[in-house]
């Protein structure tokens, strides 16, 4: 199914740096440049063939208090801000709650990081199913997965897995929620369009939690292989693959998976520090627009709340990403 993204209206909060420049990002009257942008694109220079940008990929646990691994309801309004440091922003475990709502008290949060952002474009939270979707009566909520972007995001396609493991507590639950992957047209420049895909893969430790991971990157790959065209790609999201070597089932699954679309890890492509985590984004040259990584790091220092404790279960991944047009 086809989502719909709206152009969010942005607050300017602050004006003037050292720089003695005003702009508020996002704004309906803006005419400043998105963070990120080529220099010849901010002059309009038709000719613009490179530039940079950050890329977060984050899970925030924004399951409801009680379920969540984290504790959304104190957290969300202090990680709502710091997504702002980031152009383009893969968000999990993130899901709006319904205007009428058939499980108050009990909540989501995604709204609370509605109002802190300040990105131009904002995906259109998928609707909860609430036990209606005939196909999967059990899910309570949606995919969770949500995009955040100073560029333009346009014709998002989310698409669940075929089969999930868990009601509950057991196996992780996964068959609560809706999960699979948001793929979208990201437009980083007039003409520079990349495949983006948030994801969110089966989790837990069973052998079928892993054979349905194996099934999930299956759908992905063709996926990958039938909507890219001659587009380059970015994949980022919490694939719940533990690749080192002591998970060898994981670490051949997700090797099979980028050889067979080439993409290229982002933390292998700068040779990190630590490349054992579940989080991850990849990416994948096309026909007209390379794509390399310039940094990774795991921000975590910058997600903690007053007692130095992380905002969420999962830490975030930032990654610099440079593009070219050829």
């Amino acid at each position: 199914m086809n989502g719909r993204v709206r152009r969010a209206a942005s607050l300017c909060v602050a004006v003037v740096l050292a720089a003695g420049v005003a702009g508020c990002a996002g704004s309906d009257d803006d005419e400043s440049t998105p963070a990120g942008a080529s220099a010849s694109a901010a002059a309009g220079d038709a000719s613009a063939a490179t530039g940079e940008f950050d890329l977060l990929t984050y899970n925030v646990a924004g399951l409801p208090e009680g379920i969540s691994g984290s504790h959304p309801a104190t957290n969300m309004p202090l990680i709502g801000p710091k997504l702002n440091d980031y152009d383009v922003v893969l968000l999990q475990e993130t899901w709006k709650t319904p205007a009428t709502n058939p499980l108050a008290p009990t909540r989501v949060y995604h709204e609370i990081l509605e109002e802190a952002s300040t990105h131009a474009y904002r995906t259109e939270s998928a609707p909860l199913p609430l036990g209606k979707d005939p196909s999967r009566p059990e899910a309570l909520v949606a995919d969770g997965l949500n995009v955040f972007s100073q560029y333009p995001v346009t014709d998002v396609d989310r698409q669940p897995w075929a089969e999930c493991e868990g009601i509950g507590t057991t196996n992780a639950g996964d068959c609560l929620a809706f999960k699979g992957f948001a793929a979208m047209n990201l437009e980083l420049d007039k003409g520079v369009d990349v495949l983006l895909i948030d994801t969110h893969l089966e989790a837990g430790g069973s052998a079928r939690d892993e054979s349905l991971r194996a099934d999930d990157l299956d759908a992905l790959a063709t996926y990958i292989e039938q909507k890219a065209g001659d587009r380059a790609v970015i994949l980022g999201g919490d694939m719940n693959l533990h690749t080192d070597a002591e998970n060898p089932v994981d670490q051949e699954a997700y090797r099979s998976f980028v050889d067979r679309v080439g993409l290229t890890d982002s933390c292998e492509a700068v040779s990190c520090a630590d490349g054992t985590h579940i989080d991850k984004v990849m990416i994948r040259n096309g026909t007209t627009v390379t794509l390399s990584v310039l940094s990774w790091e795991s921000p975590a220092d910058r997600f903690l709340d007053a007692s130095g404790e992380g905002l969420s279960d999962h830490p975030p991944i930032h990654v610099r990403l440079k593009w070219t047009s050829k």
